[in-house]
């Protein structure tokens, strides 16, 4: 048993099976002299003892050994005489890991067409890639304590909300696009991203290489209503003026109360919403009205708009 001990310890390796961790920590601190290491392609050893980075190995077989490599020096356990290193060995994977993602609630954010509030969301994937392993270990792995993919990628999932909150909304107002037209800005938002979390991320030796399949979406009441708001100012236009738009709508709404049995009351306001009641003889009914809440005047209660001033009644 003891001389198996020995072998893993002189023999030192990242497993098979953790081939796909962005970081995998050697399991035993204290590490035979002379021990081989064997460093892949796609991955950097660092050396890590008393919350700083004593040393890397480059892709390649290393045999440890102070004589060869100086920073082992630091790294002696005298205790055992000078057979041991005591440290902390991590194998960083420097490949870029695909397909990773993200998304969710960003925020509420005022339209700048409309000047309504809407929430945002967004989703997507992202490739991440470690830039500078030895920042890594200190700031996240070795302070934050975040040692697998999962706890690694959800840390980044959050930074990377954060940015689309404080860069892109920011971007999204000044550039004043609409939000119901905002996917056709997808690529300029995803720049965005990318340059935004390079700032948040180089503490941490990490980037965001690429993003991919990025799709910004708002909640389906909020687009019901962006739409109604368009359908509205369409209808505006076609009828030359608020006024107008609001006696249509009064018409409108007059209408639909005799279609649901008005009788010759609803008849007669017909005819005079049209201009062609002068010749009608009917009792006055008095109609439901609604005070405009920024003039004060009085509208149909069936408008969407004040006939005195324009402002939405809804």
């Amino acid at each position: 048993m003891g001389f198996l001990s020995d072998l893993r310890r002189e023999f030192i390796a990242r497993p098979d099976a953790y081939k796909g961790e962005i970081v995998f920590k050697w399991p035993d601190e204290n590490i035979r002299r002379r021990s081989q290491v064997t460093v892949e392609q796609d991955e950097v050893a660092v050396f890590f003892r008393d919350g700083t980075v004593r040393g890397e190995l480059k892709p390649g077989v290393s045999t440890l050994e102070s004589s060869e490599i100086p920073f082992l020096g630091d790294l002696v356990d005298s205790v055992t005489g000078g057979n041991f290193f005591k440290t902390e060995l991590y194998f960083v994977s420097t490949r870029e890991f695909p397909n990773l993602p993200f998304g969710g609630m960003v925020d509420n954010v005022v339209d700048p067409e409309t000047q309504l509030g809407v929430g945002l969301r967004v989703f997507g994937d992202y490739s991440l890639r470690v830039a500078a392993p030895d920042k890594l270990i200190i700031n996240l792995v070795g302070t934050r304590e975040l040692l697998s993919n999962d706890q690694i990628t959800d840390w980044m999932r959050d930074q990377l909300l954060k940015v689309f909150r404080q860069k892109v909304v920011q971007h999204i107002n000044a550039s004043a696009w609409p939000i119901l037209g905002i996917a056709a800005h997808n690529a300029e938002i995803e720049d965005e991203v990318i340059s935004g979390s390079g700032v948040v991320l180089s503490d941490y030796g990490l980037e965001v290489a690429r993003m991919g399949n990025f799709v910004i979406s708002i909640k389906p009441d909020d687009e019901e209503q962006l739409k109604k708001y368009r359908r509205d100012v369409q209808y505006t236009k076609l009828a030359g003026s608020y006024q107008a738009a609001a006696a249509g709508e009064a018409v409108e709404g007059i209408g639909e109360g005799a279609a649901k049995g008005g009788g010759a009351g609803g008849a007669a306001l017909i005819g005079a919403g049209l201009g062609l009641g002068a010749g009608i003889v009917a009792p006055a009914v008095p109609a439901a009205q609604v005070a405009c809440p920024s003039c004060g005047a009085m509208n149909a209660a069936a408008s969407k708009f004040c006939s005195n001033c324009g402002h939405s009644l809804s």
